[in-house]
């Protein structure tokens, strides 16, 4: 099932917290992902939290990004009480 980004927030140590279409909130750990290309381009917090929602899935500058179902299978449901408003 491919289910599409919505509303994308990056957190503290590379991590994003995500809202999908279903409603779904995750939290998805890039942290294993950034000694890796092209992920390795963004390995700075600066960069990093220059991501936004592009075409249903997280995007940053130089049109790196990350395949959706990757963000939703490798992702963690988000508790109640840390569902913070996500932004796009």
């Amino acid at each position: 099932m491919l289910l599409d980004v919505k509303t994308i927030a990056p957190r503290p140590d590379f991590h994003l917290d995500l809202e999908f279409e279903n409603g779904e909130r995750r939290r998805f750990d890039m942290r294993p992902l950034l000694a890796m290309k092209p992920w390795n381009r963004i390995a700075t917090p600066a960069l990093f939290e220059r991501v936004r929602v592009e075409y249903g899935t997280a995007v940053w500058p130089g049109e790196i990004d990350i395949a959706p179902e990757t963000l939703y299978d490798d992702s963690v449901p988000l508790p109640d009480d840390q569902r913070q408003g996500a932004s796009e």
